[in-house]
C-alpha cells in the first residue's frame, strides 16, 4: 500500500472514521494511476501542479461535478501537507490551487409550524417502535446532533441528574448537550416502557431494533422521511435538514453564534455561520420593530 504512513495518521492520530479514509485512499490511488499513465511516473510527492491540473482537466471532463473534484483535491492536499509535515518534500504543489466554484446547496430547514405540527399532529403508534421513532426525532430537533452521533448514542450518555446528554462526534470529539426537561422526561417514558412491555429489548445503545440490534443509517433515514412526509411539503427530508433546523431556530430565536457552534460540535465558527442566512428573515422583522427610525417614521 503506497500510503500505508499516510493513512495510518489519519486513523491513528487525527482519528478519521474508516469510511473517510477509505476515501483518501481512493482519490490518492486513482491520481497515482493517472500519474503513471500520462506521465510515466510511479511517485506522487514529486509532481508539479501541471500534473495535477491535468487531472482536474480530465476528471471534470469525464462530467464528475465541481464538488467532487474538489473533494479529491482536498485529499491530495491533505497528502501533501503529511509528506511537508514529515519533511519528505519541501514545497507543496497545491499551495496556490484555487479551489472549482461549486453552486452553493440551499437547504431549506423545517418551519416552526412544521416542528409543531410534527409533534402535535402527526401519529406515532403507540407500541415500542413508535416510541423510539418520535424520541428520534425530538432528539434530532432538541440537540441537532449528526445521525451517526444519534446512532452510536449509549443509555449512559443520558446523565438525567444534570440534564445533559454526551455526544460522541466526528474524530472521537465528545461534547456535553443540555436536554430541556420535556426531552428528558420523554427518554424515561421510553426506557420505562422498553424495559416493561418490551423487556426482550436489551443492549447498551439507546436506540435499538426489536431484535436488539442498534439502528442503522437507513433506518433512521426512513423514520424522519417517512414521519416528516405527513408534516411538511418540502423536497428534501433528512436528518442533516433537522440539524438544520435545530441550528436556524435556535439563532432565529436569539441564541449566540459560539453558543451553536459548540452545541453542534462544529471546529470552526465557519461551519456554523452557512445557517445564518435562514435567521435573516427574522433579523429583518426585529430590525424593522426594534430601529428607533423605523419607529419615528411610522
Amino acid at each position: 500500500m503506497p500510503f500505508k504512513a499516510f493513512l495510518d495518521y489519519l486513523q491513528l492520530e487525527k482519528k478519521y472514521s474508516p469510511h473517510t479514509i477509505v476515501s483518501y485512499s481512493a482519490d490518492l490511488n486513482a491520481f497515482l494511476d493517472f500519474c503513471k499513465e500520462h506521465y510515466e511516473l510511479s511517485e506522487i510527492d514529486m509532481v508539479n501542479y501541471s500534473v495535477i491540473r491535468s487531472w482536474i482537466v480530465s476528471l471534470v471532463d469525464q462530467g464528475i461535478s465541481n464538488r467532487s473534484v474538489n473533494r479529491k483535491i482536498a485529499s491530495l492536499k491533505a497528502y501533501y501537507k503529511f509528506l511537508l509535515k514529515t519533511e519528505q518534500i519541501h514545497e507543496n504543489p497545491l499551495l496556490k490551487h484555487k479551489a472549482l466554484k461549486v453552486p452553493k446547496k440551499v437547504e431549506v430547514p423545517f418551519s416552526e409550524q412544521e416542528m409543531e405540527y410534527m409533534f402535535v399532529s402527526v401519529p406515532f403508534k403507540d407500541d415500542f417502535e413508535g416510541r423510539r421513532n418520535k424520541l428520534i426525532i425530538e432528539l434530532f430537533y432538541a440537540t441537532g446532533m449528526r445521525r451517526s452521533e444519534l446512532i452510536n448514542l449509549k443509555m449512559q450518555d443520558v446523565d438525567f441528574s444534570s440534564g445533559t446528554i454526551k455526544i460522541l462526534g466526528k474524530r472521537n470529539k465528545e461534547r456535553i448537550v443540555p436536554l430541556l426537561a420535556s426531552v428528558l422526561d420523554k427518554i424515561k417514558e421510553y426506557l420505562e416502557y422498553k424495559e416493561g412491555v418490551e423487556s426482550s429489548v436489551s443492549g447498551d445503545f439507546l436506540f435499538l431494533l426489536k431484535n436488539g440490534n442498534k439502528i442503522y443509517e437507513t433506518l433512521v433515514y426512513r423514520v424522519i422521511n417517512t414521519y416528516f412526509s405527513m408534516a411538511s411539503s418540502k423536497a428534501k427530508k433528512s436528518p442533516h435538514i433537522l440539524r438544520h433546523t435545530f441550528a436556524t431556530h435556535m439563532l432565529s430565536q436569539g441564541a449566540d453564534l459560539n453558543s451553536v457552534k459548540e452545541l453542534l460540535g462544529h471546529a470552526s465558527l465557519a461551519s456554523t455561520q452557512v445557517y445564518t442566512h435562514n435567521s435573516i428573515s427574522e433579523l429583518k422583522k426585529a430590525y424593522q420593530n426594534a430601529h428607533p427610525r423605523n419607529k419615528s417614521n411610522s
